[in-house]
């Protein structure tokens, strides 16, 4: 089977299935075809992300989401065409189908262009004491840890390093030099790394405060301890798409109640729902700031990102949630930890 033929998936087949097909086809689409092969639709990471932003079921049917009307080039379209196309209408991949629409054969901007390079900075929080995860955290700081071989900060640089982002700057207090002495300025990775050192500890966004001029560029910030595959460029490309002040990545969350709820009004029962699941967004602690929200953080103030985000919508700024599917693991507790060395082993 051909890499382009793993990314098939039938109309009734489910959006968790569609999930699936576009995690393990690495190319961030899924192909949504009859049985003879004709396309029928696509199905993109952004339209997953829409479908959870609008609560749609993971055990619907795909042919709910997908676009039944995607772009595609006949077969014949030369790279560099499709190349143009694909800046035209803002595109990542391009179904090529024949007279019939079967769909034989996609090409991707990774493929036939090359992965953009963003002079935005990263800013990454590694200054938390890691109480939850002592004794594990006594003598090293939690962003350290190592996970697959290497410190789960270094698996959060290369990952961005991997998507395009080649300047950071690491937030650091407790046992900060172990975190410098490891990445020094960067160059081992060919990037470019400088240190924020909080003399005291200045809550999950008063480092903000600390920061150099972002050189007018949107700043990609997240906490030093999460291990994730969003997309960073696609993140990136939402929130100036939307014109945002922030945009923070939220992930779904479910939690069942473990007993009959009662739906009562006064001393009459209406009805009893037994141990109903309830669903919402959780921040996943990974942001976009605009470069005016990073300049207006007072500097040397103790500031909760909360409490940043919740000023800006008080006073009207447009506050964007980026809906994330993929993997995504806070390594906050000693049970995180061993869940991260099962899902991450060392590289032999």
């Amino acid at each position: 089977m051909s890499t382009w033929q793993k990314l098939f998936i039938a109309p009734d087949q489910s959006v968790e299935a569609a999930i699936k097909t576009i995690g393990e086809g690495a190319m961030r689409i899924a192909l949504v075809i009859d049985p003879s092969g004709r396309l029928l639709g696509t199905v993109t990471d952004g339209d997953v992300r829409r479908a959870i932003i609008n609560h749609v079921g993971l055990h619907q049917p795909v042919r709910e989401i997908m676009n039944p009307s995607p772009k595609t080039v006949p077969i014949g379209t030369t790279r560099e065409e499709i190349l143009g196309l694909m800046h035209a209408h803002s595109l990542l991949q391009m179904p090529i189908v024949d007279d019939e629409f079967r769909v034989v054969g996609i090409e991707t901007l990774q493929d036939i262009g090359h992965q953009p390079r963003s002079d935005n900075w990263v800013f990454l929080m590694a200054g938390g004491f890691g109480k939850r995860l002592r004794p594990l955290t006594n003598d090293m700081p939690k962003p350290m840890l190592p996970i697959g071989g290497k410190p789960v900060l270094e698996t959060i640089v290369e990952s961005f390093i991997a998507h395009g982002f080649h300047r950071f700057c690491i937030a650091v207090h407790y046992k900060g030099d172990t975190i410098k002495a490891h990445f020094g300025n960067g160059e081992r990775w060919n990037a470019t790394i400088r240190y924020i050192d909080e003399t005291t500890p200045l809550g999950t966004g008063g480092a903000l405060g600390l920061l150099p001029d972002c050189d007018g560029l949107p700043l990609v910030m997240m906490n030093g301890d999460l291990l994730t595959k969003v997309p960073f460029q696609d993140l990136l490309r939402f929130h100036e798409q939307q014109g945002a002040a922030a945009t923070l990545c939220g992930r779904r969350y479910n939690y069942q109640v473990p007993f009959g709820v009662i739906d009562a009004e006064g001393h009459s029962v209406r009805g009893i729902v037994e141990k109903p699941v309830h669903s919402c967004f959780v921040n996943a602690g990974i942001y976009v700031l605009s470069p005016e929200v990073v300049a207006a953080v007072p500097k040397g103030e103790a500031l909760d990102m909360p409490d940043l985000l919740q000023d800006l919508i008080d006073r009207g700024r447009k506050v964007c949630v980026f809906p994330i599917h993929e993997y995504w693991l806070d390594i906050g507790q000693i049970a995180d930890f061993e869940r991260a060395t099962r899902e991450f082993p060392d590289e032999p």
